[in-house]
């Protein structure tokens, strides 16, 4: 008795939400399932969400409009075990979803918010040969690269970029690319480079012979994947100091390369500038920072994330270790400022509303999200953010989504606090991405 009260309580608690959250226009998917129909979600991928016979994994849907959570979710049982790391086509279309048990791709359809499907058969998960924690999506919205630096090659260094066309139902890679320890990919703006930063042998005798120096990227041409010619070009400068990372300029010239140092055994940060207008590329100047490990380019503004050993932290920051946050002139490529922010390694860099750049660190730190106001520079600490796997700008609103610690946070950027109206995720929030365009509300 008491658990069908429960279960009843439950029905019309959600059918409340449904209607004050404008949940109007739904409709039922080809598995039978009704969709939100909402015109302006977030998915948040989930993959221990509780049911009353056990946890499942789903990507949980959010109305981004209203900041609620609709009651709908994506199944996705069955094709993806623990789902995490989100990618999102650039025609908003589909989104791939990282499975960290089994190491699987999953790809939703975000209209029918299910697995996509191929004819009336949902596309099977796609096996890699190895973890990630980059996938590219190209210009084309069927092909994913994805970085596997565990991956068993035939020339027999581990790591490798898997392609997959990930429309066509098929689980074998178009391409797998032998490139060691590739570990993150950075994709120019039109398409037609590829950058691959892997984690660099600190012996020259353990470079791979794709990478024959122990400090250099690999230059991937997906126009050549498939052909006679050799996809990868190998890039190496004495300014390359464990590079981790990069940036392309707004018309793909140049890429800024984020030489790590110290924070990663090495012994100098600072940012090279890649010269796609020469052949080879070439680096043509190097700009010393404390550290860098990510970062963003907003306009001629370059802000470089890292830490660098023994930084210290502002009074009242609340924080007891900090990394730096650094801001680069691209024109006159310099260091104009550097400021106190948490410490950890940054992976992700974001710009939210008002010039609130969103900085969090998904390991070695403690607090782990630090807010820059671009305008005045101030730092802000919030007090409650564990390690931080997804950050998401809402746009058109004021608002930024953050997973951190496995909750879903929703900040106010006026006010670079926790804004009243929180939407509660039950479970595991690990990664959230916008998935309709800007101001496709209901």
């Amino acid at each position: 008795m008491k658990r069908a009260l429960t279960s009843f309580i439950v029905f019309i608690l959600a059918g409340v939400s449904m209607v004050s959250c404008g949940g109007y226009g739904s409709s039922t998917n080809a598995n039978g399932q009704s969709t939100s129909g909402f015109g302006f979600r977030a998915f948040v991928s989930n993959p221990l969400q509780p049911t009353g016979s056990g946890n499942v994994p789903v990507l949980n849907i959010v109305d981004a409009a209203k900041d609620s959570f609709t009651g709908f979710s994506a199944q996705l049982s069955g094709t993806s075990t623990f789902p995490g790391l989100l990618a999102l086509t650039p025609n908003l279309k589909n989104t791939l979803v990282f499975s960290s048990t089994g190491n699987t791709i999953a790809v939703v359809d975000n209209a029918s918010e299910a697995v996509a499907q191929s004819g009336t058969t949902p596309l099977p998960a796609i096996p890699l040969l190895g973890p990630t924690e980059s996938m590219a999506i190209w210009i084309d919205n069927a092909t994913v690269f994805v970085a596997v630096p565990g991956a068993a090659t035939t020339g027999g260094s581990m790591g490798a970029v898997e392609i997959f066309s990930f429309l066509g139902g098929s689980t074998v890679p178009e391409a797998v690319i032998p490139v060691a320890t590739a570990r993150y990919l950075v994709e120019s703006h039109d398409g037609n480079r590829l950058l691959v930063f892997s984690d660099n042998a600190q012996n020259p005798a353990d470079s791979p012979p794709e990478c024959p120096t122990p400090q250099c990227i690999t230059l991937i041409s997906p126009s050549q994947i498939g052909s006679s010619t050799d996809p990868r070009t190998a890039i190496s400068s004495p300014s390359f100091d464990h590079p981790v990372w990069g940036v392309f300029s707004s018309d793909d010239s140049l890429a800024y390369i984020f030489n790590c140092g110290p924070q990663c055994g090495g012994a100098t940060a600072s940012i090279s500038v890649l010269d796609f207008s020469q052949t080879p590329p070439a680096v043509t100047s190097t700009i010393p920072v404390p550290a860098a490990t990510r970062g963003m380019l907003s306009g001629s503004t370059l802000y470089v994330a890292g830490t660098p050993p023994g930084a210290s932290c502002p009074s009242g920051s609340g924080a007891t270790s900090c990394g730096v946050l650094t801001v680069v002139d691209t024109g006159s490529r310099t260091a104009t400022a550097s400021v106190a922010i948490n410490a950890g390694y940054h992976d992700r860099v974001v710009m939210g509303a008002n010039g609130q750049l969103f900085v969090g660190a998904s390991s070695m730190c403690d607090t782990c999200l630090s807010i820059f106001n671009t305008a005045t520079a101030n730092v802000a600490f919030p007090p409650d953010a564990g390690i931080v796997t997804g950050i998401e700008p809402i746009t058109d609103r004021g608002v930024v989504y953050v997973c951190a610690g496995g909750h879903l946070r929703v900040y106010d950027t006026t006010t670079d606090q926790l804004q009243a109206q929180q939407v509660v995720i039950v479970g595991q929030a690990i990664d959230v991405k916008l998935v309709d365009p800007p101001g496709n509300f209901n």
